[in-house]
């Protein structure tokens, strides 16, 4: 395990784990996290070793989103050029929300707690999400005036539909995770003594199965939020032509004629 800032990074058995790590401030975001992140997704999404992001938070929290009391210090502060903040605010959610979305390995959100904010919305942007009973979600902008980044708009409104995401951002309230579940915003639930392991557990078994199936899987399921069905079915064709050539097509073929469990290899 290596730490840098306030961001754990260590890897197993296939799997890259990030930790966000302020938990007396419940993990929220400073810039350093923010960069970090960023780096750590860049060279995972090119590190043949890794196989899934497994994205969760230290002390009992998952992230709480910006740090507010940061946001206070700064205002009291010298006026900023807001042009300069717009553009780093928005290479900040590319390197990060929109990376874990569009990265062709798969990603997961384990929270052991409190999801809040621009750390709802990271949750969010992963392929999956398992939850401890004991977690809560809010989208919380309004409870600061604030009108919701990192993408959860979007997210959430894919997830939920539009009248239900009208509702939990413009409201702000929390639900938990027996609502979370029933809405689909999360996959598992799970008591908080099994989260670790079983997220764990998850995102070894899919580091350990096909990668480049992985890749295709997402590209389809990614382009079809906002496609016609006649473009998915070009999609699906064309990336399902080239995973006929692949190694792992191949020994995945053999193996079900031999009765066995294949192995990937990547190729």
């Amino acid at each position: 395990m290596s730490e840098n800032n306030d961001l754990l990074v260590r890897r197993e058995d296939g799997v890259l784990v990030l930790t966000f790590n302020r938990p007396e401030h419940r993990n929220a975001l400073t810039q350093e996290m923010q960069v970090r992140l960023g780096e750590e997704l860049a060279a995972a999404e090119l590190d043949r070793e890794i196989g899934c992001v497994l994205l969760t938070g230290a002390g009992g929290a998952f992230c709480a989103g910006g740090d507010v009391k940061n946001m206070a210090r700064l205002h009291a502060g010298a006026p900023v050029d807001q042009l300069r903040r717009m553009e780093a605010q928005r290479q900040s959610q590319r390197r990060t929300s929109l990376r874990l979305f569009e990265m062709g390995k798969p990603t997961i959100a384990a929270l052991p707690g409190a999801a809040a904010g621009a750390g709802l919305s990271m949750a969010l942007a992963c392929d999956m999400r398992i939850a401890a009973e004991t977690a809560i979600m809010s989208t919380a902008f309004v409870k600061i005036g604030l009108s919701g980044d990192y993408g959860g708009t979007y997210l959430l409104t894919q997830l939920v539909g539009p009248a239900k995401a009208r509702e939990l951002y413009l409201l702000g309230d929390r639900i938990d995770m027996k609502e979370a579940h029933r809405l689909g915003l999360v996959n598992w639930v799970v008591p908080a003594a099994e989260l670790e392991a079983e997220a764990l557990e998850l995102a070894k078994r899919l580091a350990s199965g096909p990668r480049l199936a992985h890749r295709f899987i997402k590209d389809n399921l990614n382009r079809a939020m906002n496609a016609s069905f006649a473009e998915c079915l070009d999609t699906e064709s064309a990336n399902l032509m080239q995973l006929r050539d692949t190694e792992d097509h191949k020994e995945a073929a053999r193996a079900f004629a031999e009765k066995r469990t294949p192995k990937f290899t990547g190729r």
